[in-house]
């Protein structure tokens, strides 16, 4: 009976999470096979789970916009600086609040945990960067917001699980705590490392809001700013319709649109197959010791 029991409950199981997947998969894929299909199939809604009518029409009429170029240029920047920025100040931060001989440690760490409840808001932060002289400039979209208290928490909570005989050992040999830092602690945190870095590499490429902040120059517009006044603004799809005698001028502008927002979404994902296994491992690993 047991046994009974346990295969219905996989079966239901594993045609929930299928049912899951499907929902959250469906969307996407249906915004790529709209893009690669030609504007009489999307006109008479025959797309679906395929495209049809193949084309890169779209697609080319997309990467040939040059604010798509800079946007994309900026976004890199942003992102490799900013993730390196953000791993190396939160996880140094980290693993002096997982050293128990720290002066200050549990109240340093109460003050942070508050901050994860309570913070300063937009105003005070945008006089915080104008009074630090980095509005409309590169560093504008890095430093704000570069350490995370929930982020610093967890990777305490792993530098604190490593073995303290590690640590005997390396001082036995005349390592300090910087020498200790880099030559024990980074190699064994790879995990962390990797699925923090994926958190912030992804929250780097999607921000749009400190630009409208902090940013008045359009070409350090990264490249959610770019696609947010493409889509919204339609401005490339109109361009694409006014070169295009076609009636179907709505369904123009969705296949442009949804052609944009692939574009640019894409190359993040393709991160994903290449930190998976560091990816649940680290953040299992720190939330459990936690």
């Amino acid at each position: 009976m047991a046994t009974r029991q346990w295969d219905a409950f996989t079966v239901v199981n594993s045609l929930f999470m299928l049912v899951l997947v499907f929902v959250m998969l469906y969307p996407f894929v249906y915004m790529i096979n709209v893009s690669l299909s030609s504007e009489l199939y999307v006109m008479k809604n025959q797309v679906s789970f395929w495209p049809k009518g193949w084309t890169w029409s779209w697609y080319r009429i997309v990467l040939h916009d040059s604010r798509l170029g800079i946007g994309y240029r900026n976004t890199i920047v942003y992102t490799a600086l900013g993730t390196f920025i953000s791993l190396a100040a939160t996880s140094m931060g980290a693993y002096a609040l997982s050293r128990r001989r720290m002066v200050l440690r549990k109240s340093l760490t109460l003050a942070i945990v508050f901050t994860i409840l309570f913070s300063g808001g937009m105003i005070p932060s945008y006089l915080v960067a104008k009074e630090l002289g980095i509005l409309n400039s590169i560093w504008a979209m890095v430093l704000p917001g570069a350490v995370s208290a929930y982020n610093l928490l967890i990777f305490r909570a792993f530098f604190e699980g490593l073995p303290e005989e590690l640590f005997d050992a390396g001082q036995i040999d005349g390592l300090h705590d910087m020498s200790l830092f880099a030559r024990i602690v980074v190699p064994l945190s790879k995990p962390v490392y990797a699925a923090i870095g994926l958190f912030v590499a992804v929250g780097i490429w999607n921000n749009f809001y400190n630009a409208l902040i902090y940013l008045r120059d359009a070409n350090l517009f990264p490249l959610q700013s770019v696609l947010r006044d493409l889509v919204i603004s339609g401005s490339l799809a109109n361009e694409a319709v006014s070169r295009s005698a076609t009636r179907g001028e709505t369904n123009v502008v969705v296949s442009i649109k949804y052609a944009t927002i692939i574009v640019s979404t894409l190359p993040i994902l393709l991160l994903y197959p290449f930190l998976q296994k560091y990816f649940v491992k680290g953040v299992l690993i720190g939330s459990v010791k936690g």
